[in-house]
């Protein structure tokens, strides 16, 4: 017996004739309704009869909403992999992770050198077949920044640029019956994809066979290798033959097809939807209840808890990888894992941590949090990646990715109390909250996470007229280092919620918070580009304009330095934060006057077109260094060293924010970002390393007009900096309330606070 421990997937393979082409667009959203999986198309590019099936699979993607979809199979020689593989990302881009890859090497060559195509003996087949994987793969490996060149004997790329990544690993299953192209998928594939017509008994056996042996050969477990089978049959009251008969047989048939021989995908060849209904809605739920049961009766391993011998070798010292949580081990990435690459960095720093849990409830957030302790390694944890000083990764630990958790709840009770998983983007945030005429003040970019502001400070584009993120937040749950599920708000709990909103990363782990979104109207929204050549009289006239400016107006100053014959630049973000146009001209050309201007664009816009949507692959960079401080007033003195700052060249980035007006309403001891006197955040970003560093000329030049920084935006580990972040009396009771909560500094990775003695 040969149960590989995947789970099931179940589906339909339709005509995709043209004579009605609605036709297989309904049948489609009936797979869908029956709660099937997957709906696959025959692909045959010279056929006049049928609809072409890339178009066809875009079409139903859009008309669908839950369901994956798929070619059984792509005719390679007519797809070029290079534009098959970005044609693919795109689709799975569009479609939110729902697209899967069926791809075949070719048949019925009459037709296809019809077209244009070269014709192929069969061993070509498998070649071109062999060289295509690699480019398509490459193609989506955006996490390597070098051109794509792959010199095949049919297949070429010389210096292709890789992307777009897929919204997820996208599998590619291949269709083969016989043993070359079976050793190709050991090799090379996600999924063997044979239809049941072209076997005979034994079969499936020895094709497994062969499979294994060639993933054993190549470092995979064979379990990396999903079994699947296109199927044939009907439904009737009678038994009739193999798959001729009701519901119940068709039930213990394909429990024995996954059970004995390793099958773990069922896609039905039919154009009934009755039949369609039946094995959705009766087949389906008694047949994955049948090879549950017997699966945990017998201890099968997931197939996501099984390494081949090259990932097995690329595991880390310190972990025991076999006492991962079974829970969590299923989706768990490690180091040699396919998977590895698009969890491992963060927007700016390279990291390499030991293994990836990926929870999806907060009881798996607790077990993570408990056996991560066990290790004795680094823990870090991740909610989407994107922060700047680089801390939700390390090297060789455990990550505690939240990713999962990126649900956003927008009540109907008229309320504005909307409920934001961590793992979200303010982008996706962004996006739900518009068309109810709500926003919540959120940074500038839509690739961050809510976990990140939400437990940090929050200085967006609206800072000025609606405060900090962490100000709206009124309840979250936090999993703590003893493992424990908390809710917390104003009443329950209520220290550790204080502490939660600017120091929540040392504290525990969010899983969800409920902000107080802000009712707004349509925005201005304007991007001026300035020239920096005096860059100290830019700064002082910015920001006297910033500060004296109405609240409605927040502003943000991003400089670089004089390079490669060019002289010093500036880009202003800036946002009104009402729809009133006349007054919003009025204020943007005094900020207009700060220097000369050499281009602008405004536009009235939801908040959802300010911060968008950015559901981005990170891949790091090195050792980000950043800087960071707060000044209450920049007056000239301050200008001209951060003038002189910028002119050093230690610094790619120097960047203002306006942190003023409603921020500065809050006291200063409600929250534990106890910042509330400050105009401005200052931040710079470039090298750590080197002759010309920032961290030289930040002290000497910026840091004496500092008072106090934001952590999100510091790489400067030195001691002086956490009371810089957490002024007292804010860092004593921070200490206290770490001993209560985290005693053991699990949480150390972000700014440690050391628990209160005693």
């Amino acid at each position: 017996m040969t149960d590989y421990g995947h789970d099931l997937i179940l589906g339909t393979f339709l005509t995709p004739q043209n004579s009605d082409p609605q036709v297989p667009v309904r049948l489609a959203q009936v797979t869908e309704q029956a709660g099937l999986d997957l709906v696959t198309f025959q692909d045959h590019p010279y056929q006049p009869a049928f609809l072409d099936a890339w178009t066809l699979m875009t079409w139903v993607a859009a008309a669908t909403e839950r369901v994956h979809v798929a070619a059984n199979v792509h005719n390679l020689p007519l797809r070029p992999p290079a534009v098959l593989a970005r044609s693919a990302a795109s689709l799975d881009l569009l479609s939110g992770g729902r697209f899967a890859m069926g791809l075949g090497a070719g048949a019925f060559w009459d037709a296809i050198e019809a077209m244009g195509a070269p014709r192929l003996t069969p061993g070509e087949a498998v070649t071109a077949l062999d060289e295509a994987l690699d480019i398509i793969r490459g193609i989506w490996d955006t996490s390597d920044r070098t051109p794509l060149r792959v010199h095949g004997t049919h297949h070429q790329v010389d210096g292709a640029k890789r992307g777009p990544a897929p919204a997820h690993d996208i599998p590619i299953w291949i269709g083969a019956v016989k043993p070359r192209m079976q050793r190709l998928i050991g090799r090379k594939g996600d999924g063997w994809l044979p239809s049941m017509s072209y076997l005979q008994p034994g079969d499936l056996a020895k094709g497994n066979a062969v499979i294994d042996e060639a993933a054993l050969g190549a470092g995979r477990d064979p379990s990396a290798v999903r079994r699947m089978v296109n199927l044939n049959g009907r439904f009737s009251a009678g038994r009739l033959g193999h798959l001729q008969g009701p519901p119940e047989q068709w039930v213990e048939e394909l429990g024995a097809l996954a059970l004995e021989d390793g099958v773990s995908g069922f896609i039905l060849a039919t154009d009934d939807p009755r039949d369609i209904q039946t094995f959705g809605e009766e087949v389906g739920p008694a047949l994955r209840e049948l090879v549950a049961a017997e699966r945990r009766s017998t201890g099968t391993a997931p197939a996501g808890r099984r390494r081949g011998a090259l990932a097995l070798a690329a595991r880390r010292e310190g972990i025991d990888y076999g006492s991962v949580p079974a829970a969590l081990a299923e989706r768990a990435v490690e180091p040699g894992d396919r998977a590895y690459d698009a969890v491992r960095h963060t927007y700016m720093r390279s990291g390499s941590p030991g293994i990836v849990l990926r929870p999806r409830t907060s009881d798996e957030v607790a077990e993570a949090v408990v056996w991560a302790q066990e290790q004795g390694v680094p823990l870090a944890v991740r909610s989407a990646g994107h922060g700047i000083s680089g801390r939700s990764t390390n090297d060789g630990g455990v990550l505690i990715d939240v990713g999962a958790f990126d649900q956003v709840h927008v009540p109907d009770d008229g309320t504005h109390r909307v409920r934001l998983g961590a793992g979200g983007t303010w982008g996706q945030v962004a996006e739900v909250l518009s068309p109810h005429g709500l926003a919540i003040s959120s940074g500038d970019s839509g690739g961050v996470g809510v976990g990140g502001i939400a437990t940090t400070g929050g200085v967006g584009l609206l800072g000025r007229k609606h405060g900090l993120t962490i100000d709206h937040v009124v309840a979250a749950e936090i999993v703590t280092a003893d493992g424990q599920v908390r809710v917390v708000d104003a009443e329950h709990d209520p220290e550790l919620f204080w502490g939660l909103r600017g120091a929540g990363g040392n504290l525990g782990v969010v899983t969800w918070v409920d902000v107080e979104a802000t009712p707004v109207t349509d925005l201005v929204y304007s991007i001026m580009v300035l020239d920096a050549s005096d860059t100290a009289g830019l700064v002082e006239r910015w920001a006297a304009t910033v500060e004296a400016a109405p609240r409605e107006l927040t502003s943000f100053l991003h400089m670089s330095a004089a390079r490669g014959g060019r002289g010093p630049m500036a880009q202003l973000m800036t946002v009104w934060a009402d729809d009133d146009t006349g007054a919003a001209i009025r204020a943007l050309e005094e900020l207009a006057d700060a220097a000369p201007l050499l281009d602008h664009q405004a536009v009235l816009t939801p908040y959802s077109g300010i911060v968008r949507r950015a559901d981005a692959q990170h891949t790091g960079g090195g050792e980000p260094g950043s800087r960071s401080g707060l000044i209450e007033h920049v007056d000239r003195g301050a200008a001209r060293d951060l003038a002189a700052f910028l002119a050093g060249g230690g610094a790619q980035l120097l960047q203002l924010r306006a942190v003023g007006g409603a921020v500065n309403d809050v006291a200063a001891d409600a929250t534990a970002y106890a910042h509330r006197t400050q105009n401005f955040s200052v931040a710079a970003f470039g090298s750590r390393g080197g002759p010309v560093g920032i961290d030289g000329a930040w002290d000497e030049l910026v840091h004496p007009h500092t008072d106090g920084l934001y952590l999100s935006f510091e790489t400067d580990t030195r001691p002086e900096r956490l009371g810089e972040a957490f002024p007292e009396p804010t860092l004593a009771r921070l200490r206290r309330l770490k001993r209560q909560v985290d005693p053991a500094n699990v949480f150390s990775a972000n700014f440690p606070i050391p628990p209160a003695e005693g």
